[in-house]
């Protein structure tokens, strides 16, 4: 199987989860099911129904999250000597060369992914764009609405 690449962040939060779904997630659903289980007849017995469901969830979840970190491979940006090149797990500060407005991102791995907290998949146009430049360099990203421009501004590794 292909290695995953995953930030020290990312690796955290996916042992954490995995802490989680273990220790308490498991528990309270084996809980609810002999609860259930205690109410009699389970051919029509929603509770019984629903806690099997959330269990399969959880056990499938945790089967992923384990092979996940089975196949990582955790990069620490903060210890990769890259010379001011974006690399993975850098974050990135980029211009937008037509309006000037500014936006940061960090490249982190597929399943770290999260637009929300601009964190970008290095797998996405624009992180691929990116990797190798340096402070100064433009780039240009193919963007469904045409090509686009940024200049990047800052690369930090935290």
């Amino acid at each position: 199987m292909n290695r995953v690449p995953l930030t020290v962040k990312g690796a955290e939060k996916l042992r954490s989860e995995l802490d989680e779904l273990k220790n308490v997630k498991r528990p309270q659903i084996i809980e609810a099911i002999a609860t259930a289980r205690a109410h009699g007849d389970l051919k029509e017995n929603a509770e019984y129904h629903a806690a099997r469901e959330q269990q399969s969830f959880a056990e499938g979840r945790i089967k992923e999250i384990e092979g996940k970190l089975s196949n990582a491979e955790i990069i620490d940006v903060t210890k990769v000597n890259a010379n001011g090149r974006v690399v993975f797990g850098s974050t990135v500060v980029l211009a937008d060369e037509d309006s000037g407005d500014e936006v940061t991102y960090t490249i982190v791995g597929e399943d770290e992914a999260d637009i929300k907290q601009n964190m970008i998949s290095v797998t996405s146009p624009i992180a691929r764009a990116m990797i190798a430049k340096e402070e100064g360099d433009v780039i240009t990203v193919e963007a469904p609405a045409g090509n686009k421009e940024y200049e990047v501004v800052e690369v930090r590794y935290e």
